[in-house]
């Protein structure tokens, strides 16, 4: 089946699953009453108004079609990753993906080309990308883990007002490295007014 298929027979199960509910919530009320009160346009980018929400706080379901459908890349049959000739099509097919991080990390894990700025490290602990799926399931597993446990801790700096704060991904221990001095300075002396 067509992932587009499937996301369309979830779609339809769902608006079932919610249509079934509010009919249960209020069985003295016309359909009419129903879809005007819990079915219209909440999204503000798509013109479908059959996405179930609430009109007071104008949260909203997300349809599963909506998600982003993306093909395999099938490897060339002839493509070995052993062929030396063949090394700029790898590290193109290898530097595709990436490791399961939100848009704003994975932008500053490229800008900071994967260091932490304060010790040089590298973030992710990984010379170069997993190379088996086993490797994959490994690599992103750990990745999260070490998100979740805040061995990589996104640190905004202090912004003057009107400017934008920095924004970069450290190591946990460093960070706490960097309270630690700062919070081991001796206070200047207070002037005497």
């Amino acid at each position: 089946m067509v992932s587009s298929k499937a996301f369309d027979a979830l779609d339809d199960h769902m608006w079932k699953l919610t249509y079934k509910w509010a009919k249960f919530r209020h069985p003295h009320k016309p359909k009419r009453w129903i879809v005007s009160r819990y079915f219209g346009l909440f999204h503000p980018a798509r013109h479908d108004r059959w996405v179930f929400g609430d009109r007071n706080t104008g949260a909203y379901l997300l349809k599963f079609a909506w998600a982003k459908i993306v093909r395999h890349t099938m490897v060339k049959g002839w493509a070995s990753p052993d062929d030396p000739t063949l090394a700029e099509y790898w590290a193109w097919r290898r530097g595709r993906k990436q490791p399961p991080l939100d848009r704003g990390r994975w932008r500053a894990l490229i800008a900071q080309n994967g260091r932490c700025p304060l010790c040089g490290g590298l973030l992710l602990h990984a010379d170069c990308e997993p190379q088996t799926p086993h490797e994959w399931e490994q690599w992103s597993a750990v990745t999260r883990l070490a998100i979740r446990k805040h061995a990589i801790t996104a640190q905004t700096g202090p912004g003057r007002p009107h400017d934008t704060p920095t924004f970069r991904l450290i190591h946990t221990g460093c960070q706490r490295r960097l309270i630690r001095d700062v919070s081991s300075r001796p206070a200047p002396p207070a002037k005497d007014l």
